[in-house]
């Protein structure tokens, strides 16, 4: 049992250290993260064209500021294009 727990451990944290996860902002507040400060995405480039592909653009935004989570502030979806604000966590 101890050995999956930690193979799953060992799995989850290799997995984030590529990619920026979303987590919630009372999860942020309860383990007292540091802001890295707001990003922004928005499909008018065309390249956003699914929520998935708009959580995508956030977590690779996020990677780029050395964030290792975000939350959403705000999203939207108007016709087929999406746009989104975040806040990065360290």
């Amino acid at each position: 049992m101890k050995k999956l727990l930690l193979t799953a451990v060992l799995l989850a944290t290799s997995y984030s250290a590529f990619s920026a996860d979303m987590i919630s902002a009372q999860e942020a507040k309860h383990f007292k993260l540091v802001s890295a400060g707001n990003i922004s995405v928005s499909s008018s480039g065309g390249q956003i064209s699914s929520p998935s592909d708009l959580h995508a653009a956030l977590s690779k935004l996020a990677d780029e500021k050395g964030a290792k989570y975000y939350t959403i502030i705000s999203a939207r979806e108007h016709g087929n294009n999406f746009e989104a604000v975040a806040k990065t966590y360290k």
